[in-house]
């Protein structure tokens, strides 16, 4: 196999591997590099149907990802009490995907007192935070759950940096959360949460201005 192949190669598995994305964003921006790296391969070895078809795909890639960025979305927080169907028909839905990035989370101790909101994203309920009370003028993250068509972390920046107010009126200053694996580790980090140590047990804490 020389250079050439490989190249080949690379750019079906890339384009391979966007059709598995469920995020739009991860789709096509895995596919313009698919696309722009056969394009490549086209026009190396003279096909260049293939090359001008593929940098077509490229451009039109490039088009549809300014119209994703540029696109102004509305983020809302719709409070719930712990009582809710709507929430105890949400958590259901998702609880196989909730059971991932949450596998300690039970929906059973979902109490009155916790903070509960859903977060629609242009109506749309893109995901569930609740947090219960862990300490004095501290909550404890218990779900922070995203469906995966919106995990693009505009969410958590919404939760986190555009609405600390909800926080900080309730007399919130931190928020402590425990992560479940590497993936969700990252998100917490790029959350501005930082790895803290509590009673011996490793958390991370974010702390509310």
């Amino acid at each position: 196999m020389d250079f050439v192949e490989i190249i080949g190669y690379v750019a079906s598995i890339l384009i391979l591997i966007s059709l598995l994305m469920s995020s739009i964003i991860r789709l096509r921006w895995i596919n313009l590099i698919g696309s722009g790296v056969f394009a490549i391969y086209g026009f190396m070895i003279g096909a260049l149907p293939v090359g001008f078809v593929n940098l077509a795909i490229v451009i039109i890639n490039i088009y549809y990802l300014l119209k994703i960025y540029n696109k102004k979305e509305f983020f809302k927080p719709l409070f719930v009490k712990s009582n809710s169907d709507y929430l105890d028909y949400y958590i259901d839905f998702h609880k196989n995907d909730i059971k991932n990035f949450f596998p300690h989370f039970n929906k059973k101790t979902i109490a009155e007192n916790d903070l509960i909101f859903f977060v629609l994203r242009n109506t749309v309920p893109a995901g569930i935070f609740i947090a219960k009370k862990f300490a004095e003028n501290s909550f404890f993250v218990e779900l922070d759950f995203v469906i995966s068509e919106y995990r693009d972390f505009k969410v958590g920046y919404f939760i986190f940096e555009e609405q600390k107010d909800i926080f900080l009126s309730k007399g919130i200053n931190k928020l402590y959360a425990e992560s479940s694996d590497e993936q969700h580790d990252k998100y917490l980090k790029k959350m501005g949460f930082l790895e803290t140590t509590l009673e011996n047990k490793k958390l991370l804490v974010r702390y509310i201005k």
